[in-house]
């Protein structure tokens, strides 16, 4: 007799070999989700992976290998951070997706502890990324991810840029030499929402979902940039516990310290009141803010999570019920292509209306031809799609089985759909691009890019009156917008006399723009509102920007290569010089005083390398000082580096630094260096 066309002494080798499957995947999809932040499947998707991985080996111990993913926690540390270790591992909790599970994790409490009474602590389980902030006596000296459980990535110049996050404890608290709070950084609804118009505008891939964008922020090289996020973050626990006799008191005094804690906690004195704070929440969750994805409940009292303690992956003391993930199936009507204001051509899926998350979707982003590919989309398929954060919709996956003979294979136009330009993919890239600088489509989207508010805020100028300037041809480039003919305004559809100049009124409004808002608004790819802020404090007119090599622009803060590279393409086309001289005329791009002349030359000639957390400079900082000085701060050690100012929890590169005889300064040394003495330091309080 077989099974599955197998002989029943082959299980094991079946399992071994499923097992193997199974890794290969969960480690694919955890290198897209925390690395990429470009998940592929669903969180609950990516859970009965791992829950049938670790089914099979509980059930046969020997098919378990040390690189298991089941033999770790949870998130990989990210290359160019320093590390730092938890003094208190991070460990991640398990799910559940029903009461029946829930019920279970109760009676399992209730076996160990025996006939004591069992209070829990019920919490929203806000979708972000998790964090540890330490402090001694009183002061916050480092704040870590939570990597792999044990170590994680030093982001302490990030987390200082959280407004809700205390950089000294109340005077009660000061005396306390180790005292550690536990939070999840997140980004709201709407500050999500803004983020992803704007990386859409410069071009660049939207985050996936809020959870992606908060752990992309706190990875962020550049606090400055960092703090424009807008992350806010939700303290969930104190350490050590002896600071409290339970889990609902240190809450209470992580108040008193001047920590958010979310105001929806609750005491429960029985499971059922803990069922009925989940349902409520699922309920309401559209309610909030802030996107969760289900409950955490948490044994109350600390003795009894002594004796309950942890199995070698979660505490037994603690649980996440898990919502509903916000999914529907709906039928692939057509797949179309829009032409973006960089000539990228982006498919779309037309889809039957399907209500999802309180919202009619018909229309989910395909991001380019190689996820089609790679999903196997085609067009009449059923799919599955998710709405990311609750804002963007995507197809999680294709339903094969209700696949038909027929289904249209998607192929990607050779020519763009609106001008019929041969379209170009630039090596290394997944985006095909229309390159011809005169197609209507990129016109309309930098026409409404250069309007928008964040740019030159011609509010008037929507997308209905941007269509008819187009079809009527009354607009060539930005320049046009300057040159209307208020005749000919009054006389468009709908658009009389009072529109005409209100109108007027904005463009001639919109010249007073500061400078880096009108940079902002030419749409130079890969430079947002940041990038733009920083190069017009760095060189202060439109004209030296302009002349700047790639190498000169590199050594600004905060402007990398790829950055660098695209500025100097924009400006080396002539037709964007002319664009500028035109704009000129009408009284744009007036100079102002740069920042970046100093008389001090102290450091002139020196390269340095910053490692580890500094206590008085936050890393940009060290770097503003050291260029300020007139040295320059590179990202590696190599022979060509003069110094290594290494702070606490240093990388490799102290390593590698010893190795090339490279100088080693401590932050007492540096900034002696830099001033003389620590008391003359700006940083540091004498």
């Amino acid at each position: 007799m077989k099974i599955n066309g197998k002989r029943p002494g082959n299980r094991l080798a079946i399992l071994d070999v499923e097992t193997q499957k199974l890794r290969e995947a969960i480690r694919h999809h955890e290198y897209k989700y925390y690395v990429e932040n470009n998940p592929e499947i669903s969180d609950y998707e990516f859970d009965q992976l791992i829950k049938r991985l670790e089914k099979i080996e509980k059930e046969h111990p020997e098919l378990i290998v040390p690189d298991s993913p089941t033999q770790r926690v949870g998130e990989m540390t990210v290359e160019g951070f320093a590390s730092a270790s938890h003094r208190w591992p991070m460990i991640s909790l398990d799910n559940v997706y029903n009461f029946e599970e829930l019920e279970a994790f109760h009676q399992r409490v209730i076996k160990i502890i025996g006939n004591r009474p069992v209070d829990y602590v019920t919490e929203l389980k806000i979708d972000g990324s998790s964090a540890s902030m330490v402090y001694e006596n009183g002061k916050l000296v480092r704040s870590v991810t939570r990597g792999d459980g044990t170590r994680g990535d030093v982001i302490t110049s990030n987390i200082r840029t959280i407004r809700s996050v205390p950089l000294k404890l109340p005077q009660k608290w000061a005396g306390v030499p180790h005292f550690e709070a536990r939070g999840e950084v997140y980004l709201s609804r709407k500050k999500f929402s803004e983020l992803n118009q704007e990386l859409e505008e410069e071009g660049l891939e939207p985050f996936a979902n809020p959870r992606n964008s908060a752990a992309g922020s706190l990875r962020l090289k550049d606090p400055k940039q960092a703090a424009t996020r807008k992350l806010d973050l939700y303290v969930y626990g104190l350490l050590p516990e002896e600071l409290s006799d339970d889990h609902w008191g240190s809450l209470q005094i992580l108040k008193q310290c001047g920590f958010k804690v979310n105001p929806n906690n609750a005491l429960c004195r029985s499971i059922d009141e803990v069922k009925r704070f989940c349902v409520k929440w699922e309920e309401k969750r559209e309610t909030l803010d802030y996107e969760i994805d289900g409950v955490v409940v948490k044994v109350n009292d600390f003795e009894l999570r002594n004796i309950l303690g942890s199995t070698s992956k979660f505490p037994r003391w603690a649980i996440a019920v898990k919502f509903q993930a916000k999914q529907a199936t709906t039928r692939i009507l057509d797949i179309r292509v829009q032409v973006g204001r960089t000539g990228a051509m982006t498919p779309v899926a037309v889809m039957e209306p399907v209500l999802l998350g309180g919202t009619t979707i018909t229309h989910a982003t395909l991001h380019n031809e190689d996820e089609i590919r790679r999903k196997d989309i085609r067009i009449g398929d059923t799919v599955l799609i998710e709405r990311g954060g609750d804002v963007i919709p995507k197809v999680v996956k294709v339903i094969e089985t209700k696949r038909e003979p027929g289904f249209r294979v998607f192929r990607m136009p050779d020519t763009c759909p609106v001008c019929g330009t041969k379209a170009v993919r630039e090596e290394g890239e997944a985006v095909s691009r229309c390159p011809n600088q005169f197609c209507n489509a990129k016109l309309r989207e930098k026409l409404r890019h250069f309007a928008s508010r964040k740019a030159m805020n011609i509010e008037g100028l929507g997308d209905k009156l941007v269509d008819q300037l187009l079809a009527r041809d009354m607009v060539k480039d930005f320049v046009s917008l300057f040159e209307f003919d208020f005749d000919q305004m009054v006389n468009l559809e709908r658009f009389g006399e009072k529109s005409a100049r209100n109108l007027f009124e904005q463009i001639e409004n919109s010249k007073k723009r500061s400078l880096d808002q009108q940079i902002f608004a030419l749409g130079i790819r890969y430079t947002g509102e940041h990038v733009a802020r920083i190069l017009a404090d760095q060189y202060g007119s439109i004209d030296a920007i302009a002349s700047a090599s790639v190498e000169e622009l590199q050594g600004v803060s905060g402007i990398g290569e790829r950055i660098a590279a695209s500025i100097v393409d924009f400006f080396t086309v002539p037709e964007n010089r002319d664009l500028i001289d035109r704009l000129k005329k009408h009284g744009l791009f007036r100079p102002q005083e740069s920042r970046r002349k100093s008389t001090n030359t102290k450091l002139s000639g020196l390269t340095f390398v910053i490692t580890g957390a500094l206590s008085h400079y936050s890393r940009e900082q060290a770097k503003a000082a050291i260029e300020e000085a007139g040295g320059k701060v590179t990202s590696s050690v190599s022979k060509k580096t003069d110094y290594l100012v290494c702070g606490e929890e240093p990388g490799s590169k102290l390593e590698n630094a010893r190795k090339l005889g490279v100088k080693i300064l401590d932050e007492t040394a540096f900034t002696e260096l830099l001033y003389g003495t620590q008391a003359s330091s700006p940083f540091v309080s004498s």
